[in-house]
């Protein structure tokens, strides 16, 4: 068996791993249960590691973060501009502003490219003017790199349509025709895939650390910069599979544990996870709040998944840090 076949053959098995974001969701059950043997972990390193400089920076001025965005590129836009990142033109308006997106970009919504692009463009022309825009992966973007395309909206294929694989690659034969642009695309190697493979799992500001899902400390003591250059190894086409503690239920990518568990004992978890890193809080997507951005375990964790996109019916909401003062922004209605 090629090299090739050997890598699509694991995406292909990797495809019934992932199962759906947003538990919450109305529409319809989530659940994370495998229909296959769990991916193959890498060794863990020696000794517990901390965020490098590479995927940390100090705090800025000011600081705003925005969870899912599924899609929808008005309702991104109207983010951006609620945390006075851009104009009316998208111009970046930020000045040193930082701002961090917590993942999942696309899926569910038709506008997922053009949201990854503006993302990306803004990314270039925030550095210019001293400021960032810090992009997280979510569970969606490792689900498209596996080829798990459930929550892919028709327009979502048809924005991919173009793209073919290199000569002399192959996609595996089960991808339907109207999705074979798109597996193309965010296949590891393709264009996407290595557009995400600069995008961390893990990023921390000042004393603030941002996810998907939520940092356990078994993460920390397994190493989060490795955890990033496997990941970002296997979307280069480099290795031929995530490492199974990132893809696993309570991987960072999918763990729901302090945005659905307020016990004691989770928020223990929190702070044990919180000290390793040497940081005050933790931002977290993933898991819709219906009321709006929620806090817990006395502000340590904050969850900023407000369903803003249109698939969910959520307000407009960002989380701002000025300094030690967390509040929420809220769109006028």
């Amino acid at each position: 068996m090629s090299g090739m076949t050997q890598r699509f053959a694991v995406l292909a098995l990797a495809v019934t791993l992932f199962a759906a974001c947003d538990r919450t969701s109305a529409h319809e059950p989530e659940s994370h249960a495998s229909l296959a043997p769990p991916l193959p972990a890498a060794q863990p390193p020696a000794q517990p590691a901390r965020l490098s400089d590479r995927l940390a920076r100090p705090a800025p001025a000011r600081l705003v973060a925005i969870g899912d965005l599924h899609g929808d590129l008005d309702h991104a836009r109207r983010a951006l501009r609620l945390a006075g990142a851009i104009d009316a033109h998208d111009g970046w308006i930020g000045g040193k502003l930082v701002v961090v997106q917590t993942g999942d970009e696309i899926d569910r919504g038709d506008d997922d490219r053009a949201i990854l692009d503006l993302v990306e463009k803004l990314k270039g022309d925030a550095a210019n003017a001293g400021g960032a825009i810090v992009a997280l992966l979510g569970n969606h973007e490792i689900m498209n790199a596996s080829l798990d395309f459930r929550y892919v909206t028709p327009g979502g294929f048809a924005a991919f349509s173009l793209f073919t694989v290199p000569d002399g690659g192959a996609l595996p034969s089960q991808i339907d025709p109207e999705a074979r642009g798109r597996a193309a695309a965010f296949e590891p190697g393709g264009v996407y895939a290595r557009m995400l493979a600069r995008r961390p799992i893990v990023a921390e500001v000042g004393e603030t650390v941002f996810v998907h899902g939520g940092i356990l400390p078994k993460h920390v003591a397994y190493g989060l910069d490795a955890m990033n250059d496997e990941v970002d190894a296997w979307l280069l086409a480099k290795r031929a599979s995530p490492p199974a503690i990132v893809v696993s239920e309570d991987g960072p990518v999918w763990s729901r544990l302090y945005s659905e568990d307020e016990t004691s004992a989770a928020c223990a978890t929190l702070s044990e996870a919180l000290a390793a890193m040497g940081a005050t809080r933790m931002v977290v997507g993933h898991t819709v709040q219906r009321g709006g951005v929620t806090s817990a375990c006395g502000g340590k964790v904050w969850r900023i998944d407000v369903g803003l996109s249109h698939y969910f019916g959520g307000p407009i909401e960002a989380l701002e840090i000025v300094g030690d003062k967390v509040s929420v922004l809220r769109e006028a209605r």
